[in-house]
């Protein structure tokens, strides 16, 4: 990674900066470089002025990730307050980046408008497009017109929902850009029946699934038959949670990594983990699955970086959850 100097930047940025403080699992070692800039010119700056070669990671709030102990070479850039807007639209709703998903829900609902399908998933608007989100029959693919994109060399562009070919969990992307923001079409709802519907689904989320946990949400993808949107095939689909139980997985325990007890398809920190716990936890799931059954589980979560520091070290500086 080059140390050369960066020129004066009004975001907050800093070398070595541990990651595992980011992350909802609390673990991971540093980034070579990591970056909040303070607004969309200070975030083009930053980009035009490292070498190309530099790979540069966009980060939300750390909902879907495991960042490997060894940390992450390159530059991690985290956006921050002034990439979280939200307005309502007429009958659609543009959501900056770094708005969290339940808010967006929220706001929309407040003002008559729909998305109540966002409350209940974990992270930010830039992850749930990167991923093409989606709970309770309902994905981004749905409702997404367009994106707002920086590109690796600081230009801003707008692209169609079509460009991204949205699947199930997935997203195409240019190499290296980074989501700035969204717009939704959004139907119109009454604002009291969705925020009923709402306070369901966050009932129904918090009986069936270990939210106190240190967790990242689901681990792996249903091994399942999917459209063009990424809506399910019902008539092919596998739950992720059912392979894994049957397959005796439940509580499944390595170091400090468990699989839930709860929610067998929820990788938890269950005290002290490291990456490499969670991470091997969740490749001896996908052994025993495949041996039970005969499917190879896909990860969901989004795992970076390196096992170890090139320096030898771990990386995984950052206090641990007690």
């Amino acid at each position: 990674m080059t140390r050369a100097p960066l020129p004066p930047l009004r975001g907050t940025i800093a070398r070595d900066r541990p990651l595992a403080d980011l992350t909802w699992l609390r673990v991971g070692g540093p980034a070579d470089i990591w970056f909040q800039p303070a607004d969309e010119g200070d975030l083009a700056a930053f980009l035009r002025a490292l070498p190309p070669e530099v790979p540069v990671l966009p980060m939300g709030v750390g909902s879907n990730l495991i960042v490997r102990d060894g940390g992450v070479r390159g530059a991690v850039v985290r956006l921050g307050r002034a990439f979280a807007d939200v307005a309502v639209e007429g009958a659609q709703v543009r959501a900056g980046a770094a708005a969290l998903d339940a808010h967006v829900a929220r706001m929309a609902a407040a003002a008559g408008r729909d998305l109540a399908f966002l409350r209940t998933i974990p992270g930010t608007i830039g992850g749930a497009v990167r991923m093409n989100a989606g709970c309770y029959g309902r994905y981004v693919a749905d409702h997404l017109r367009e994106v707002r994109i920086m590109t690796r060399a600081g230009e801003v562009r707008s692209l169609p929902a079509a460009d991204l070919r949205l699947g199930y969990r997935s997203a195409t992307l240019p190499e290296g850009a980074i989501i700035l923001g969204a717009l939704f079409d959004a139907p119109a709802g009454e604002p009291a029946a969705l925020e009923a519907a709402m306070a369901e689904q966050v009932a129904r989320r918090d009986a069936s699934q270990p939210v106190k946990a240190r967790s990242a949400g689901s681990t792996f993808r249903n091994p399942a038959g999917f459209s063009s949107t990424g809506r399910a095939d019902d008539v092919h689909d596998l739950k992720a949670w059912k392979l894994i139980d049957e397959a005796g997985m439940r509580g499944a325990r390595l170091g400090g990594a468990e699989m839930s007890a709860q929610h067998c398809n929820f990788l938890v920190n269950a005290g002290g983990a490291t990456a490499a716990d969670l991470e091997d936890l969740g490749e001896l799931v996908r052994k025993r699955v495949l041996q039970s059954c005969g499917i190879s589980l896909e990860w969901e979560i989004m795992r970076v970086g390196d096992r170890e520091h090139p320096a030898g070290r771990a990386g995984n500086d950052a206090e641990k959850p007690r």
